[in-house]
């Protein structure tokens, strides 16, 4: 695999699209598959994407190529990174399957733990599928300029060996990749991270802000502590993510604010506006992941008979918020 390979981001929202500008910077062959709004902005003035480290670059609608329709997007792909949400998976792979042409990469970067056989179950034999994640936040803003994505935090892409050496061909300036041999243990670990995108989500606070507070601190630890004994009991290992071992979460969290922010000032070298994408599903209306978080963890404790009482109060909180339809409920700790 070349620069010349051909590249489709399936479902270009905000890791997408900040993913799809950083290969296209560095000459690929992109082609972002999104929605019609999003394409017609870009299509007038370009995209910009930045790190917490650099300014700004822009790319150009000549560097990119902009499909609304499946069949132009997948017609020529020999590289499919799939970005959209967990729910719209199954359906994603359809479209692949119906206009992406057999023996095309597909790797899932996304959310939770089942993407990637969920993309198998559908595509089968005729495509190579591979497990990945992404372990940053990307935040969109909007204006009369162009499409601005951001990446407000930090981190190392995951990508499950491949033939085509996907990870290799994708670690550019921007977008630290690495091949990971255990992708499952890697899932699993930032799923257990991820637990934080609801309480992000119900708070609607920044995220540095969020975590600043040692009473929402509190409320991710005792969900990591709930959902690490279900691991242990599913016999589901688990690795360092950024070199942090999951296990070690719950009690760095649990520290006083100063303290915490004297070890753990990683955590929260934040874009000081980033947000949860659960919070931004929440403000937009948008069905959430927490089937696929909080709600996989959940599933696992019924079969292994273990209470999860945080975790099953923040997925009812969730529900709720998702039903009133009124953005996120920015609750207080004590509403939890």
């Amino acid at each position: 695999m070349t620069p010349a390979t051909a590249i489709t981001i399936a479902g270009a929202g905000s890791v997408g699209c900040y993913v799809g500008g950083a290969l296209a910077l560095a000459g690929h062959d992109v082609t972002l598959l999104l929605r019609p709004a999003l394409a017609e902005a870009i299509a007038a003035r370009g995209v910009s994407i930045r790190d917490l480290a650099s300014p700004a670059k822009h790319i150009a609608p000549s560097q990119l190529h902009l499909a609304t329709d499946a069949a132009d997007a997948f017609r020529d792909a020999q590289i499919i990174l799939v970005t959209t949400k967990s729910r719209a998976t199954i359906e994603m792979a359809e479209l692949i399957r119906a206009h992406a042409r057999s023996g095309a990469t597909v790797v899932s970067l996304q959310n939770g733990t089942q993407n990637a056989a969920r993309l198998q179950s559908v595509l089968g034999a005729d495509f190579t599928v591979a497990a990945g994640t992404v372990p940053f936040n990307v935040v969109q803003t909007t204006s009369e300029a162009a499409p601005l994505f951001i990446r407000a935090t930090s981190g190392t892409v995951q990508i499950e060996p491949t033939r085509a050496g996907v990870a290799q061909l994708i670690n550019v300036a921007g977008i630290p990749a690495a091949e990971h041999a255990d992708m499952t243990a890697v899932l699993w670990s930032k799923l257990v991270i991820n637990l934080n995108n609801a309480v992000n989500a119900l708070c609607g606070l920044p995220l540095a802000a969020e975590l600043s507070d040692r009473r929402w601190r509190v409320i991710l630890a005792e969900q990591q502590s709930e959902a690490l004994r279900v691991l242990k009991a599913a016999r589901i290992t688990t690795v360092a993510i950024e070199g942090v071992k999951p296990a070690l979460l719950p009690i760095a969290l649990r520290l006083p604010d100063l303290l915490f922010r004297r070890i753990a000032g990683r955590m929260l070298a934040i874009d000081p506006q980033a947000r949860s994408s659960m919070w931004e599903d929440l403000e937009r209306r948008r069905p959430t992941e927490i089937d696929d978080l909080q709600g996989a963890i959940q599933r696992l404790a019924v079969e292994h008979d273990i209470a999860v009482p945080r975790i099953d109060r923040i997925i009812a909180l969730i529900k709720a918020a998702e039903l009133a339809g009124a953005g996120s409920p920015q609750l207080v700790p004590g509403d939890i």
